[in-house]
């Protein structure tokens, strides 16, 4: 004899079906996604060892080459292209060689630049990786440098960004905020525009470093379980327990409708109001070849999906695949659409 929970366990089953999942990874082209955040220029220079020097205990390296790839937004930026969608940037770079090169890489990738402001008086973060290795091995990070810049809080800067962002909340199916702490999004601003989205029931989601609680009101967030634990001054460990509980008291003080937590290896947990979290295990392997720019993977696939109508639920399953999929790359790399439908189809 069926139940009502039955039917509902039923309803729940269907609406994570493989088909559906497909359905929403095939709604992905052509939609408009608004980026607002912190553009980074990610540098990495590889070498190959010789010996230690005379002169201090270091390596030797001989320059082998350099490769250039967009951090940040800049990543979220070209994932959401990957998968498809019409991503639109609002950001600040400066008037220097790494703007140049972020300028040049999204013109490459046929991103749309108005949204960007070139300030001369602004310096462009970049972070640079050097990695070494023998001849014919494969080359592990020894050392990163950031050369670090916050944009300035001056009305000349503001004042275009509201513009922006106001005619991006008339067009746009998402806002999806990257904050890596150097004040690109600022507090004022996003009071401002954050109910021109929310009038028209876009969903504004957020990935922010070290400010979590100072964006409250958006309609999801991305954090990982050290961000969680910050934000929530709970120590949250390998501990279940203490993660529903922080999860439950981050997605309050948030008055967020959704809080994916990203937990690495452990795969990642979500909390919605008024539904018991849902804990998702890691998709594919747990030995990761690098976690660079995964969590900007994860955000894209998640606010592409809710923008096309998915539930978090199914969103959540969605970038829990995708961040899989980007940790088995090396450095900052997007996740395509067709590799993702690929990934969802061989998903048990």
């Amino acid at each position: 004899m069926k139940t009502a929970h039955t039917d509902k366990r039923r309803a729940e089953t269907s609406r994570l079906s493989r088909g559906r999942l497909l359905e929403l990874v095939d709604s992905f082209p052509g939609c408009p996604i608004t980026v607002w955040g912190d553009l980074i220029l990610d540098e990495y220079l590889y070498g190959t060892t010789r010996r230690v020097s005379r002169e201090a205990p270091v390596l030797i390296l001989r320059h082998a080459g350099s490769e250039h790839k967009l951090g940040g937004a800049g990543n979220a930026l070209l994932n959401l292209k990957a998968l498809g969608a019409d991503p639109r940037p609002v950001g600040v770079v400066g008037r220097d060689e790494a703007g140049r090169t972020i300028l040049r890489i999204l013109k490459a990738r046929r991103i749309p630049l108005e949204g960007v402001q070139v300030r001369p008086e602004q310096r462009t973060p970049v972070k640079t990786r050097i990695l070494a290795g023998e001849e014919n091995t494969r080359k592990q990070q020894i050392l990163r440098l950031d050369r670090e810049s916050r944009v300035r809080d001056a009305s000349d800067i503001r004042a275009p960004m509201v513009r922006r962002l106001t005619l991006e909340a008339r067009r746009a199916k998402a806002l999806l905020i990257s904050d890596y702490d150097y004040h690109t999004v600022s507090e004022d601003v996003f009071r401002r525009v954050l109910p021109l989205f929310k009038k028209s029931g876009r969903p504004v989601t957020l990935d922010s470093r070290f400010r979590l609680m100072r964006f409250s009101g958006v309609t999801a967030a991305t954090p990982n379980e050290p961000e969680a634990s910050e934000a929530g001054n709970t120590d949250i460990g390998d501990d279940d327990r203490r993660l529903r509980l922080a999860g439950q008291r981050l997605l309050s003080r948030l008055g967020a409708r959704g809080l994916l937590i990203t937990r690495g290896s452990r795969g990642m947990a979500l909390f919605e109001k008024h539904r018991p979290p849902v804990l998702i295990p890691v998709h594919g392997t747990t030995h990761i070849v690098d976690v660079t720019g995964a969590g900007d993977t994860v955000i894209s696939v998640f606010t592409l999906s809710l923008a096309c109508g998915a539930t978090f639920r199914q969103a959540a399953v969605l970038a829990n695949i995708a961040g899989g999929l980007a940790v088995m790359k090396k450095g900052t790399a997007a996740v395509g659409r067709d590799e993702l439908k690929q990934a969802v189809s061989a998903e048990p």
